[in-house]
């Protein structure tokens, strides 16, 4: 990925499995939010392809496709920067991610005909089942503004889930959050995995967090992979500890 005269992504190459937990990490500035945005359609890649297989399912290009039909085809993202809907509910909010699983036309939802209406209660009881299975069913009704920080980054999860992705893209979902928040969102992540089967790629700064929950790491530096690995041999790997974690390293 090229902007302008700077290589932001330079052939960065690596894959995520079914049911693995996968982190990407690097220093700021590395390119890791920008390789986010490539395979979610924000940016188009100057050069290169990405493909992705859902369940069952033949691979797809993802090349060219607009954010929403990313979504659709099963991948959903968080940002680093909390991006709620501040002054909806937050069922509300869980709702919006379920709009693309959503069937009715524009003039179903004027004339709200039968069908429609029994889409719609289907959105509002999936919806709240999202929240249930996030712990956030006790702020149903409030305003997500009003949520605790620690809360507003798990409701931002829960509408990611809402849309049915196979691969969850968390862009440092550990931002912000104090240590007994961090423990929950580890559990959290490991049981989307087990209990949704879902796939998950993060970008993480908190290197406990990583070296705990990934099944493999890759490690890029200046917009290129420099290492991947288990936790275990990236945390001991010379040129990692070198460009990233530094030589004291304790994780």
């Amino acid at each position: 990925m090229d902007f302008g005269g700077l290589r932001a992504l330079d052939n960065l190459d690596l894959e995520v499995n079914s049911r693995e937990i996968v982190a990407l990490i690097g220093p700021n500035g590395a390119g890791k939010t920008t390789f986010f945005n490539c395979i979610t359609g924000i940016y188009p890649p100057t050069q290169g392809k990405m493909f992705v297989r859902p369940p069952g399912k033949k691979s797809k290009h993802l090349n060219g496709l607009k954010p929403n039909s990313v979504t659709e085809v099963g991948l959903a993202r968080t940002f680093q920067n909390i991006r709620l809907f501040q002054n909806m509910t937050v069922l509300e909010n869980v709702m919006i991610g379920r709009h693309c699983r959503m069937h009715a036309w524009i003039l179903g939802a004027v004339l709200k005909g039968k069908s429609t209406r029994k889409e719609e209660q289907k959105a509002v009881e999936d919806s709240y089942t999202v929240l249930e299975k996030i712990g956030l069913a006790e702020y149903v009704n409030e305003f997500a503004k009003n949520l605790p920080y620690g809360a507003q980054r798990r409701l931002e999860i829960a509408r990611a889930i809402a849309t049915e992705p196979f691969l969850l893209l968390l862009d440092e979902p550990a931002a912000g959050l104090n240590p007994h928040e961090t423990r929950e969102l580890d559990e959290l992540i490991v049981r989307i995995r087990d209990q949704e089967g879902i796939s998950i790629l993060l970008i993480e700064h908190d290197m406990k967090l990583v070296m705990s929950l990934s099944d493999r790491i890759f490690v890029v530096d200046y917009g290129k992979k420099i290492a991947q690995g288990t936790p275990a041999e990236i945390k001991s790997n010379p040129a990692v500890i070198k460009a990233y974690l530094g030589e004291d390293v304790d994780a």
